[in-house]
């Protein structure tokens, strides 16, 4: 009786599975996003939404085409480069066709995403849709999932590319990416940790420089300031800064004079006259352009450009899901002996050998010397 009880239960369940099955409902699993957040997601997800295009340069770490996982995305160019979405465009002809969501930058359009009909919408830690928002997807059943590799990249980088890895089924690519990463940070870090207190140079990070007349827009505490702070720097910025960017006077930088000068810039300065380099600039154009920022009045005085110990690098490394590049190039920059065998190049190279789907091209950091 009770085996016949239990084949009977069992062929129901398995009725009921193929019900489902061929109404199109999917099993679920249940992921914790990056605002803490448990969230059920389908068990086999097709299609997602994103609202920063970086998310892109993620995808394409660990699927061999990311483009076919989007079901729509902000289009915001600007963010991962005009060169760097031609080669994307040359490679995915089909991210011309994917339908536009609401940049992070901008107020989250609900409609938009609705229309999108995405299985999972993955969206930036502080921004992306309200609470009341969240469950109006949720009822129409499209999960919301937070994920960060901008607001605090140090710690919210690894568990991010895994939620990502979850949901397109890039789990082994993105351990691998984590590994190597890892590996180059704790090599970094180690040494770093013997420093003495007194042997971190004093570091003027300048973002977007040459962007406008005035002087000068600078990472305070946090962000791109941690980046500093990791490879052994004193960012003078933090001093006075308490948010995560802000404005720098000139008299402050000088009065301070420090012994590193690091630009960013990119394709978006151009029209500015301020530091150009990264996808579809060369080693000379980059070099050429940091030398004409760096001879603005106040600037060429700071003892860092006289001493050759200006560098530039392109903004859309920093904060990047390839950060690693940056964050040697400036342990290299601000420690150079203690790194003498770290080489950005070479591991830019084996990121685009082993996993970026479009790899970077372009000068993605110079020096002056």
């Amino acid at each position: 009786m009770k085996t016949s009880l239990y084949r009977t239960v069992v062929a129901c369940g398995l009725v009921l599975a193929a019900l489902l099955a061929s109404l199109g409902v999917a099993a679920a699993a249940e992921l914790t996003d990056l605002n803490g957040r448990k969230v059920r997601v389908p068990d086999q997800v097709r299609k997602i939404s994103i609202d920063d295009g970086r998310f892109l340069v993620a995808l394409s770490l660990i699927q061999p085409d990311p483009v076919q996982w989007l079901a729509a995305w902000p289009r915001d160019v600007h963010r991962i480069g005009e060169a760097s979405y031609a080669q994307y465009v040359a490679r995915f002809p089909a991210l011309r066709n994917v339908p536009q969501v609401a940049s992070s930058a901008g107020s989250f359009n609900l409609e938009a995403v609705l229309a999108a009909a995405p299985d999972v919408a993955v969206v930036s830690v502080g921004s992306g849709p309200s609470q009341a928002q969240a469950a109006q997807l949720q009822a129409a059943g499209i999960p919301v999932v937070f994920i960060d590799f901008f607001d605090n990249p140090f710690r919210n980088q690894e568990p991010s590319l895994r939620i990502l890895g979850q949901l397109t089924g890039g789990q082994a690519k993105a351990e691998a990416f984590i590994a190597l990463r890892r590996a180059h940070l704790d090599r970094i870090a180690q040494r770093v940790a013997r420093l003495a207190p007194t042997a971190r140079p004093t570091v003027f990070l300048e973002a977007h420089a040459g962007m406008t007349g005035d002087c000068c827009n600078s990472p305070g505490k946090g962000n791109m300031g941690e980046y500093i702070d990791f490879v052994g720097g004193h960012n003078i910025g933090a001093d006075v800064l308490k948010a995560p960017t802000g404005k720098l006077n000139i008299e402050y930088v000088m009065s301070r004079d420090p012994q590193v000068y690091i630009a960013t810039g990119g394709a978006h300065l151009e029209k500015s006259g301020g530091l150009v380099l990264g996808a579809g600039y060369d080693a000379a154009r980059a070099r050429a352009s940091l030398a004409a920022v760096t001879q603005r009045q106040a600037i060429a005085q700071l003892s860092a450009v006289k001493s050759g110990r200006s560098f530039g690098l392109a903004h859309q490394l920093i904060n990047s899901p390839i950060d690693i590049v940056a964050i040697e190039a400036f342990a290299t920059w601000i420690h150079p002996e203690l790194f003498q065998d770290v080489d950005p190049a070479k591991t830019l190279a084996e990121i685009n050998r082993r996993f970026l789907a479009v790899p970077y091209q372009g000068a993605g950091w110079t020096a002056l010397r």
